[in-house]
């Protein structure tokens, strides 16, 4: 995608990148957003399943409650975005640069984030736990902590 047809599609998406349009939220599945300049971008509840965000510059993005499942993040710049509540679920983050993004309540299931660079505790620390799991041993635990 070029960078002009990129901002029509932005233009387009408008009020559904500042979260809710008409009470749909932004549908960008699947889209090619490859070295993409969404600095400061309000993608709250944005739908950006299985999109293209290689080498996106993400800085300081407001990306909360986002549908990322599947995305391909490798490069990204995310340094200081909001990704509270975020499925990143089989998301591709390999050299991903989130230096001081909020990673509060992600879900990182099945996502590879090989060489990702993250602050210091951003996964560790008092009440967080980091461990990789399949999905089905992920099942287990819930059902394991039903059945208590």
């Amino acid at each position: 995608m070029k960078a002009e047809d990129l901002g029509a599609v932005l233009g387009l998406h408008k009020k559904s990148l500042l979260g809710y349009a008409d009470g749909k939220r932004a549908d960008l599945t699947r889209a090619d957003l490859k070295d993409a300049n969404l600095t400061r971008a309000n993608l709250a509840s944005a739908v950006l399943r299985s999109a293209d965000l290689t080498d996106a510059n993400l800085t300081r993005a407001v990306l909360t409650r986002a549908d990322l499942r599947s995305a391909d993040l490798t490069g990204a710049v995310l340094t200081g975005a909001d990704l509270t509540g975020a499925d990143l679920a089989g998301a591709v983050l390999t050299g991903a640069v989130l230096t001081d993004a909020n990673l509060t309540s992600i879900t990182l299931c099945g996502a590879c984030i090989d060489g990702a660079i993250l602050s210091q505790n951003a996964l560790a620390g008092p009440g967080h736990i980091l461990c990789a799991l399949t999905d089905a041993e992920w099942e287990l635990i819930k059902i394991g902590r039903e059945t208590k």
